[in-house]
């Protein structure tokens, strides 16, 4: 069993069988992805859409392609036909583009929206206000090629696991607010927590985590 895979199912074995696993394997080369394919993983999350087109066409065309990155409208085409959900989604004018270009394809398109609960000014995403106003808006009804089937919200580079907490459980509170408010049975996904925290993510509602380093080991940063 090669390295990658061992990682694979260590991870595996920590993390309950109704959390969703995303394999983060941006800047890695297509021998680890298939290598973490041959173990089972069928998740896989890039933040470049060039790259993740380049693997799409020489990977099994059973794996789920999710786009993790910050995401440029003028690039949604490039993935449209194919990308199985989008986490980072924080505009409506993005949300307007991916809802264009999946029509396009006659797909409709799951998309996260980002929310910000971290203190960094590098972080995106939208504040706890507008997701609220945005989900009473009639502009977000009328995008029939999208569904919005959750949150994603990226904490605080910190060890301090208190701030972290707060973060993630603030995150929680919102989505359960949204998803009683809204009776937006589509809501199912919360994604929150990486590497370095992804179990106390878990613990605070976390329904899907996004997992690289320790699968695949350090970002390349070379590619």
């Amino acid at each position: 069993m090669s390295t990658i895979q061992q990682n694979l199912l260590n991870i595996q074995k920590n993390i309950p069988n109704h959390i969703t696993l995303v394999a983060v394997s941006k800047t890695k080369p297509v021998a680890d992805l298939q290598e973490a394919y041959n173990a089972g993983q069928r998740i896989f999350g890039e933040n470049k859409i060039q790259e993740m087109v380049d693997k799409h066409e020489v990977l099994p065309k059973d794996i789920e392609w999710h786009m993790i990155g910050h995401l440029q409208s003028n690039k949604v085409k490039y993935m449209a036909s194919f990308v199985s959900l989008i986490h980072g989604v924080d505009k409506l004018k993005t949300l307007k583009e991916i809802n264009k270009q999946a029509n396009k394809h006659n797909r409709v398109i799951n998309c996260l929206l980002q929310v910000k609960i971290a203190k960094e000014d590098t972080k995106f995403g939208f504040s706890f206000d507008e997701i609220k106003a945005l989900f009473l808006s009639e502009e977000l009804s009328e995008l029939q090629n999208i569904k919005i089937i959750g949150f994603m919200g990226m904490a605080t580079f910190t060890e301090n696991q208190q701030q972290l907490q707060e973060e993630f459980s603030s995150l929680k509170s919102l989505f359960d607010e949204i998803k009683a408010k809204s009776k937006n049975h589509s809501l199912t996904v919360l994604s929150m927590g990486m590497s370095g925290d992804y179990k106390l993510a878990i613990e605070n509602g976390s329904t899907m985590v996004r997992v690289g380093s320790s699968i695949f080991g350090n970002r390349n940063y070379n590619l």
